[in-house]
C-alpha cells in the first residue's frame, strides 16, 4: 500500500517584544524534534559566543548582496546598517524532507515571506493581554533600560497594527495556554490536504483502482 508523506511547513511567529514570541519558540522547538529553528544570514560580525551557522550565518556585505541579486533569500532587510536574511536553499531543504521550519521574524519578514512563499507559510501573531501588562512583562525581564522599554512601548504599537495580516491571532495572557494553542496550530496544520504529498495515490489505492 502506497504510503503517504508530508511537505513540511515554514511557521512563523512574531509580536512585539515582551508579548512571549521568543518563549513559547523555544518551548515548540523543545517539544518537536522535527522543527527546526531558521538560521539567519547577516553581515554583523560574530558576538561572543555565537556559533557561524548556528546562531548565524556570518558573511560579508558584498556576498550578502550578491545573494540577494541571485534571489536567495526568501526574506531580508537591513537594520542598523547591518544586514539580515532568510536563505531558501536550506529552507526548501527541510520542508521537503517533511520536516517544518520555525522563523522568528517580523511583520515585514512575514509579508516578504508570504510573497514568496505563500503555499508553504503559516503565520501566528502574539498579543499582549493589554498594554500595561506587556509593559510590566518588558521591566519585569529587566533585560533592558528604561529609555529602550521606552523605546520598545512607542515600536509596539507599529507592530500590532499588523496583526491583520497573520493566519492565526493568539493574546498570550498565560503562556501555558498559549504555548498550547500554538502548539494546536502547528498540529492542525500539518495535517492540511496540500500538504500530504502522494494522499491522493494512498486513497485510490485502498479503493482498488491503479
Amino acid at each position: 500500500m502506497t504510503v503517504t508523506h508530508r511537505r513540511g511547513l515554514m511557521f512563523v511567529l512574531s509580536s512585539p517584544s515582551g508579548a512571549g514570541k521568543s518563549t513559547i519558540s523555544r518551548a515548540l522547538l523543545a517539544r518537536h524534534a522535527d522543527l527546526t529553528l531558521s538560521v539567519s544570514v547577516t553581515t554583523r560580525p560574530p558576538r561572543p559566543g555565537e556559533v557561524d551557522g548556528q546562531d548565524y550565518t556570518f558573511v560579508t556585505t558584498p556576498l550578502f548582496e550578491d545573494m540577494v541579486a541571485r534571489g536567495e533569500f526568501l526574506e531580508h532587510a537591513k537594520v542598523f546598517d547591518n544586514y539580515y536574511g532568510t536563505p531558501r536553499p536550506p529552507v526548501e531543504k527541510v520542508l521537503a524532507s517533511g520536516r517544518d521550519v520555525l522563523f522568528d521574524i517580523d511583520w515585514q519578514g512575514t509579508q516578504q515571506v508570504r510573497d514568496n512563499a505563500r503555499d508553504d507559510l503559516v503565520s501566528v501573531f502574539i498579543l499582549p493581554p493589554s498594554v500595561e501588562e506587556l509593559e510590566r512583562r518588558l521591566h519585569t525581564r529587566a533585560q533592558d533600560s528604561a529609555e529602550v522599554v521606552r523605546k520598545r512601548m512607542a515600536k509596539a504599537g507599529a507592530e500590532m497594527s499588523h496583526w491583520a495580516e497573520y493566519d492565526y491571532i493568539v493574546v498570550n495572557r498565560v503562556l501555558e495556554d498559549s504555548i498550547d494553542k500554538v502548539e494546536a496550530i502547528l498540529k492542525a496544520e500539518r495535517l492540511r490536504r496540500r500538504r500530504q504529498v502522494g494522499l491522493a495515490e494512498f486513497v485510490n489505492t485502498m479503493r482498488g483502482e491503479d
